[in-house]
């Protein structure tokens, strides 16, 4: 089941985020993690699987061709025709379920359902296969901050917005 993510969920949101970035550096901690959910709380979802957390989901409003910087809080933006996956993490013990395809796919519904007319994100850590399955394009010569390190790639997707 996926649903909107909420105050008790921070627990498992800060450690399932630190264990999957802290060796590369990209650890952003609860309290910027916590800035990122309060820009846009209605597109930031929880994963429960089998009873249990199983994965987070963070996206807000940002320009096209733009991201957060992973070592800065978010500070209030207008809102845009841009949705920014900021953070999609799996746990562990449910990987190579196709549950990162759910929550993207449910990223997209609801990104539809509110007029967002493209999706972004940052690909790390060697994903940039991975989320060009999901749809994604590499926009090559998109500045990203340094914190996101040499390898990141920027991507977009346009959604479908016909279906709304």
């Amino acid at each position: 089941m996926i649903r909107l993510l909420r105050e008790e969920d921070w627990h498992e949101i800060a450690g399932l985020e630190q264990r999957a970035y802290s060796a590369s550096g990209l650890s952003e901690g609860e309290e910027v993690l916590r800035s990122r959910h309060s820009a846009s709380p209605p597109t930031c979802f929880v994963l429960d699987h089998e009873g249990a957390f199983a994965g987070y989901l963070l996206a807000l409003p940002y320009p096209v061709g733009r991201c957060p910087d992973l070592s800065r809080a978010e500070e209030d933006r207008a809102a845009g025709s841009n949705l920014h996956l900021h953070d999609l993490v799996i746990a562990e013990r449910v990987r190579g379920r196709g549950l990162a395809r759910r929550m993207q796919r449910h990223l997209s519904a609801a990104g539809r359902a509110a007029g967002y007319r493209t999706l972004s994100l940052v690909a790390v850590q060697g994903t940039e296969r991975m989320w060009s399955a999901l749809g994604y394009r590499a926009r090559p010569g998109t500045p990203l901050p340094a914190s996101y390190g040499r390898d990141a790639v920027y991507m977009a997707q346009e959604l479908d917005v016909s279906d709304r």
